[in-house]
């Protein structure tokens, strides 16, 4: 509706502003099935606009046809600033849209700078580059955004919140030369592999950016993240819009009910006494870079949870006991096998002793993405298919066909590549992976990173199960409200110590989050008191 105002007795219409983004129709078929069911949806001028749903809900088909990577069906059209734009979008089209996706799209090797400034130097028609001229105007967009990033650094260098910050600050400056409106920048993702400290960090950022006039579409499976940073969302469910919600107006339930098509009952562990159940892991001592004396016992069939803020060891711990970092001191107690120097520690006599590690980066360190579903769930098992012409490949599919059923990986076909998978599904298998053996002790970090909130369910699930059959599970986590859900204790870390810790009815996700907050006072306390 257009907007009205009076002047003078005389009534004049103002010029309706229009929406930064607005997709009209969109579909988009793969074979016989529909990814995107006849999308609509507007993203207004300085709005952070959220875009939820399960994984194959069709926002990833969606980001894809608006980078112009998939063709979408005719009949859809797609406006920005109110200009229409020709489909299928063409890749090099100026048309004020920029995305970041979760690889960032950065070169390693090269400097801050010369990632930053690469397309201004791809479309320069001068032979020679003033790299002082381009190193202070670097310099002074970092400093427009208040970022303390060396323009001379390496990539490589950087931390993953640092490599995060350019690649969207880049992007921000690329359809800042090139949009006639605001322009909108696409995060796909921004957050999985991020600390607390580095999401706030790139939460102020997105807020800057809307200040100076552009739109923001931030994806994500984070129904907390999309309450904090946006203005309104949408929920995409099997390629279908399920609606458009005003975020100050809503909550989580909300968002979670449009996600998921009905009331999720979400997963909570009963809380359980296992005072009196065999000690399965006992810690003493443990060092590490940033871990100091850490000491503590977990029982048979518990699952505990290490968490606090960063910097505070607790993401540490799980790949000291599974000796993939060498541990500087401390002796660690594996029920059934033996007492090892931690220091002695390695992934091959950690295995030996019944303990699997499950890492936070799925692809790069807990799964091979280019091998198949089935080379990656069958990993520690292969031996049982080996006869005297080599692997049984036929058993092999058979075999991970079960466990894609039992764990309910969709789709359930182990010939395809892990690294095709959705998130929650990769997590899955790489869980089936480690459980199928029934290891003694389970070491997790971030189980949940990119996971939706109906493939978490399937995940906590999955623990439970575990745990119920005697495995013993160490979770690191900042995710305060997964802790609440699956822990039969919660240790709180600050400065490398456990300040606190939390059993029974005070588990629950205010608690945690309070306690992280106010770890340091505890451990200056503590060292006070000391």
């Amino acid at each position: 509706m257009e907007a009205q105002v009076t002047i003078a007795h005389q009534e004049v219409r103002a010029p309706e502003i229009s929406p930064a983004l607005e997709v009209r129709h969109l579909s988009k078929r793969f074979g016989g099935a529909l990814a995107l069911n006849d999308v609509s949806l507007e993203v207004a001028p300085g709005e952070v606009h959220g875009l939820l749903g399960q994984n194959g809900s069709g926002k990833s088909t969606l980001i894809k046809v608006l980078a112009g990577f998939h063709a979408p069906e005719p009949g859809g059209e797609l406006l920005v600033d109110g200009k229409p734009v020709s489909l299928p979008v063409r890749p090099d089209a100026s048309l004020g849209l920029a995305f970041v996706h979760q690889h960032l799209a950065l070169v390693p090797s090269l400097s801050v700078l010369e990632n930053f400034r690469i397309r201004h130097f791809a479309t320069k028609t001068s032979w020679r580059i003033d790299w002082r001229r381009e190193r202070e105007k670097t310099r002074q967009v970092f400093d427009r955004f208040g970022l303390a990033i060396d323009p001379d650094a390496r990539i490589d260098d950087l931390s993953q919140v640092e490599r995060s910050l350019v690649a969207i600050v880049r992007a921000f400056e690329d359809i800042q030369t090139r949009a006639s409106g605001g322009g909108v920048l696409i995060l796909d993702e921004p957050t999985p592999f991020l600390p607390r400290s580095g999401v706030a960090q790139l939460f102020s950022l997105v807020r800057n950016i809307t200040r100076q006039g552009s739109s923001v579409i931030f994806v994500s499976h984070d129904v907390d993240e999309i309450l904090e940073i946006t203005d309104r969302a949408t929920v995409l469910r099997d390629g279908v819009v399920a609606g458009t919600l005003k975020t100050s107006e809503s909550e989580s339930g909300d968002f979670v009910d449009l996600i998921v098509g009905r009331r999720i009952e979400l997963f909570q562990n009963k809380r359980r006494d296992l005072s009196g159940a065999p000690v399965a892991l006992r810690v003493t001592g443990l060092k590490g870079a940033i871990a100091d004396d850490i000491s503590f016992e977990l029982r048979r069939g518990e699952i505990v949870g290490l968490t606090g803020l960063i910097g505070s060891g607790c993401d540490e711990i799980p790949y000291l006991l599974y000796g993939s970092t060498r541990a500087k001191a401390g002796k660690v107690d594996i029920a059934g096998s033996r007492l090892f120097e931690a220091s002695a520690l390695s992934p091959t006599t950690a295995l030996a002793a019944g303990v699997a590690l499950l890492p936070a980066d799925r692809l790069a360190a807990a799964g091979v993405g280019a091998l198949s579903v089935a080379d990656n769930a069958t990993l520690p098992v292969l031996d049982n298919f080996a006869g005297a012409l080599g692997l049984n490949r036929s058993q092999i599919a058979v075999y991970a066909g079960k466990l894609c059923k039992d764990y309910d990986v969709r789709p359930d076909r182990p010939d395809l590549k892990l690294g095709a998978l959705s998130g929650g599904n990769q997590q899955k298998v790489l869980l089936a992976k480690w459980l199928q053996i029934k290891p003694r002790l389970l070491l997790l970090d971030e189980p949940t990173q990119g996971v939706d909130v109906g493939a978490r369910q399937s995940v906590f699930q999955a623990l439970h199960e575990a745990s119920a059959a005697g495995t013993a599970i160490v979770c690191s986590s900042t995710d305060a409200e997964q802790l609440a859900q699956i822990c039969d204790r919660v240790l709180i870390l600050a400065r490398g110590r456990i300040v606190r810790v939390l059993e029974h009815q005070d588990i629950t996700k205010e608690n945690i989050s309070e306690l992280c907050l106010r770890s340091l006072s505890m451990a200056g306390a503590a060292g006070r008191a000391a």
